[in-house]
């Protein structure tokens, strides 16, 4: 699905050039399960925000399925990732002007998406993620838990391929970062390919493949035996 080819990354400053990503290979399978870790400052954010098509200043070669990403304009990057990558973040980016139904909704407004199918497919997702009932509260009415799952609800209502997780469960208790990981098994075990960044060993377990980072390199990569999969 995923073939990055000399990746590299940087930034300009009063100092000269800061790297924060340097010479990245990295092939991702169809329904793999891939962890980002490393040290603050390894560079995994970075990468996922290329994998995400957010960044468009780095160097090397992306290909996405069938798609040269690096030969690509700004909006057919942004066209590709919208229909086929979803995001998850720490802080979870709901609008706290917006319910629980709206949030959900949104990707699916931005992709002209008809209004009744949109109200099926939002139905679908408030009762696959057992939010029926919440429906009409607003995030700051949820828990932390409760408003991952909200972002979650929303970066797959849209069934994409790509599932990107920036440290999903950073902001929640053990229980809470349990049920989001179990939910991520879930999702992989349907065919969606994963790809999270986690300092949490815990996290990483749930994984097929452990890439780790240091100071924008990659130093190491360990695919898990079949007799230490978590997700079942």
């Amino acid at each position: 699905m995923i073939d990055l080819k000399e990746v590299e990354r940087s930034y300009k400053t009063p100092a000269g050039e800061t790297w924060v990503l340097r010479r990245i290979n990295l092939t991702i399978q169809r329904g793999e399960f891939v962890t980002l870790m490393g040290p603050s400052g390894a560079g995994k954010t970075s990468l996922l925000n290329v994998l995400a098509m957010l960044d468009d200043d780095w160097r090397g070669q992306y290909f996405f399925a069938c798609d040269a990403v690096h030969e690509l304009k700004r909006k057919q990057r942004a066209a590709l990732a919208k229909r086929n990558i979803g995001m998850v973040f720490q802080s979870y980016h709901l609008i706290e002007d917006l319910t629980v139904q709206e949030n959900i909704d949104l990707p699916l407004s931005y992709a002209d998406v008809p209004k009744s199918e949109r109200q099926a497919m939002v139905a679908d997702a408030l009762d696959r993620f057992q939010m029926v009932a919440k429906k009409d509260l607003y995030p700051n009415q949820l828990s932390g838990g409760q408003q991952q799952l909200v972002g979650i609800a929303r970066a797959i209502i849209h069934k994409p391929a790509l599932l990107l997780a920036d440290e999903p469960t950073g902001n929640l208790h053990s229980t809470q970062a349990k049920e989001i990981m179990e939910l991520f098994c879930r999702l992989n075990n349907e065919g969606t390919t994963i790809v999270q960044v986690t300092h949490s060993d815990v996290n990483a377990a749930y994984g097929t493949r452990t890439v780790e980072l240091r100071d924008g390199w990659i130093v190491s990569q360990r695919l898990k035996p079949a007799n230490e999969a978590v997700c079942k």
